[in-house]
């Protein structure tokens, strides 16, 4: 027991010594931008990373992961110096990436067929393993409760639903359309309850039953009144981009039709308020104080900064050249 109470204070002690930081990449670009949620101001950059796709902070906040598409490979980034400390070589182009809950494993999805999901041990920063999958993959995430990997395919339409526990696939769902970004609520226990998930050519989400594998719902985004829809550069998803407020109670999704962003509640999924922001809303973070909604907005090279408390823009930072995915999270800075 005591030796318990002494890690957690030791890792609280830890974790004290670091700071909140947004990271936005610029898909068109070679480096990351990072924002200090408290001034909304760009802080630093990290730079030669040419077409970065995802990222990810490591749970104890000592590495960045990202995923680079020119060389095809895991770049791992030093939190405190933001410099690449080693470029992981992957089974093919890689899209986006998620961490384990423990931090062990970074698990990255692969866009080329016939479709995997690389698996990287962070103890060795090797490619340990490659899951095989339905699929190219262009999304994967990691469960709330960390028991599951879970990939989006938009060529195969599938959903395919990784256990953690032995990398190691559990079951696959086949959707109507293709997989763009997913969300899940949790049941009272923390276990996995639904995954929401963004469909290509669908102004709207899903809602699949994480226990019976099945849609349950659809919801369309609402049109806004008195504006035409934008429909160029769409690249087949007038949907792309979900966030879940830290509490559970609040979805964020975005309309690339109406340039906004769109709140619901949750769980009864009420429509609660469309907020404009800018040409091509494309990927969302939310800090996980719950405070603040930071949205990439790919057609106006800034990301948009919405008080979640008001639903109101209040800042416009800019980045770099296509800003697309973004995360947020505490990073070492000893």
């Amino acid at each position: 027991m005591k030796g318990t109470v002494l890690g957690i204070l030791i890792t609280l002690t830890s974790l004290a010594s670091g700071a909140v930081r947004v990271l936005q990449t610029n898909s068109a670009g070679d480096n990351i931008h990072v924002i200090d949620p408290a001034t909304n101001q760009v802080v630093a950059t990290i730079e030669d990373i040419e077409a970065p796709h995802g990222i990810v902070i490591a749970p104890d906040g000592t590495r960045i992961y990202v995923t680079d598409e020119a060389l095809r490979t895991l770049d791992v980034v030093d939190a405190r110096t933001l410099k690449v400390l080693k470029r992981i070589p992957l089974s093919g182009r890689p899209n986006n990436v998620d961490v384990a809950k423990d931090g062990t494993r970074v698990y990255v999805g692969i866009r080329q067929a016939p479709g995997v999901v690389d698996v990287i041990d962070t103890a060795s920063l090797t490619n340990v393993k490659s899951i095989p999958v339905k699929g190219e993959i262009h999304n994967v995430y990691v469960t709330p409760d960390g028991r599951y990997a879970v990939a989006g395919s938009i060529a195969a339409s599938t959903i395919n639903v990784i256990d953690t526990s032995t990398d190691t696939v559990s079951w696959t769902l086949t959707m109507s359309a293709g997989i763009r970004p997913m969300a899940f609520t949790r049941n009272p226990d923390g276990s996995t309850k639904n995954i929401i998930v963004q469909l290509s050519g669908f102004h709207g989400f899903a809602v699949v039953d994480f226990a019976s594998r099945k849609e349950i719902r659809r919801i369309t985004l609402p049109d806004l009144p008195g504006h035409e829809r934008e429909t160029e550069g769409l690249q087949g998803s007038p949907s792309h981009g979900l966030a879940i407020t830290p509490d559970g109670r609040m979805l964020w999704a975005t309309s690339k039709f109406y340039d906004s962003v769109v709140a619901y509640s949750l769980p009864d999924y009420k429509l609660l308020k469309m907020v404009p922001v800018g040409l091509h809303p494309d990927w969302l973070t939310i800090t996980p104080d719950g405070k603040g909604l930071y949205v990439a907005v790919a057609g106006d090279d800034v990301t948009v900064v919405v008080d979640i408390q008001t639903m109101k823009v209040v800042k416009k930072i800019p980045v770099g050249s296509v800003p697309k995915r973004n995360a947020s999270g505490m990073l070492r800075t000893d």
